[in-house]
């Protein structure tokens, strides 16, 4: 059986800030001085929304890893702009809550997400490896909310304490990076429901290649209840922006799986007359010496034709299950382009 590779998402996490030298500059009053500060997190965030576009529409961060390193290098030249300011009128909260912010991004791209993509190679080996990849992405998109929610808390402290009127409301850049995160997180909470039948599935495939009728059974019935149970999932799973494209095109895949499941049942009889066959020709064989009786004959002419009605059963339902894989897993990585395409927020260098 062919097998036929399925797309890979990667959870994407949210940024902020990017350069300029700001040295120790000297400013009108408050509002100018956190002017320079957000200006250098708009640019930064943009930075990085372009990585996050990139790795999302070419479904792999390894591919993108010139991109991580232009990321490093924007926050490493942001930090020593930000750390070379003077506090403000001996204030240094928000100077110092900023560049701690920069630390923690700079740690999270180069130690969090080196890891993540050093992961990317093995996560399709099992739904475990999968599972902590995704997860890996998870925790490193924990730590930067909350390095970016204290952050935050802190702009607002320093606007209220010199009477800074903060319009409330969302850039432009904040709103792609929100929409981002909210198009990742749907994405993969479909994906591992996907993922676990069809690594499930290969498992089978290897047993049928092997004519192992032991682990062909338990593989058909660790599919058919991976489908069952992945199919109760997805009803728990909301719709992004009204659109059920992967969800549907999952659900697809899973009624294919659980279908696969107890059609494969089938090929087991293949495997048991051509166990029954092959034990009569040994015995046939050892009789050519002596006299074979009419019945002998008859018996083993018999066995042949089972045999090769049930080979010829196993290669037709082989191939109808290769060509409904085929459309399957198509009609699966087309809806999810489409879905990247259309709701992942596309942002070029800047």
């Amino acid at each position: 059986m062919k097998s036929i590779s399925a797309t890979i998402g990667l959870v994407i996490i949210l940024l902020l800030l990017q350069p300029k030298s700001a040295q120790a500059q000297s400013y009108e009053n408050a509002g100018e001085y956190m002017d320079y500060i957000t200006q250098a997190n708009e640019k930064l965030t943009a930075t990085y929304l372009s990585y996050l576009s990139a790795v999302a529409h070419n479904k792999s961060a390894r591919k993108q890893e010139k991109r991580r390193e232009e990321v490093l290098n924007a926050i490493t030249e942001t930090r020593y702009s930000i750390q070379g300011m003077l506090p403000w009128k001996g204030d240094k909260s928000y100077r110092d809550t900023t560049v701690a912010y920069l630390k923690i991004l700079n740690s999270v791209f180069n130690e969090d997400y080196s890891k993540i993509v050093n992961m990317e190679e093995i996560a399709e080996q099992s739904y475990d490896a999968m599972e902590a990849y995704m997860l890996a992405q998870e925790k490193a998109g924990d730590k930067l909310e909350d390095a970016s929610h204290r952050l935050n808390e802190t702009t607002k402290a320093f606007a209220k304490k010199n009477d800074i009127n903060l319009v409330e409301g969302e850039t432009e850049i904040s709103k792609k990076s929100k929409i981002a995160s909210e198009v990742n997180k749907h994405y993969n909470e479909v994906y591992l429901i996907f993922f676990k039948p069809f690594k499930q599935e290969a498992y089978l495939m290897d047993a049928l290649e092997k004519g192992n009728l032991i682990a062909i059974e338990q593989n058909n019935n660790a599919l058919e209840k991976m489908a069952n149970d992945g199919q109760e999932k997805l009803k728990t799973i909301k719709v992004y922006n009204k659109d059920a494209s992967i969800k549907q095109a999952c659900n697809q895949a899973l009624a294919f799986y659980e279908s696969e499941a107890k059609r494969s049942k089938k090929m087991t009889d293949y495997f048991l007359k051509k166990e029954s066959f092959e034990s009569l020709k040994k015995n046939f064989d050892a009789k050519r010496q002596n006299n074979l009786t009419q019945k002998d004959v008859n018996e083993y002419n018999n066995a042949v034709n089972d045999m090769n009605a049930a080979l010829n059963d196993y290669n037709n339902l082989n191939q109808q299950l290769n060509k409904e894989r085929t459309s399957i897993l198509n009609n699966w990585n087309k809806n999810v382009s489409r879905f990247f395409d259309q709701y992942m927020p596309v942002q070029k260098k800047q």
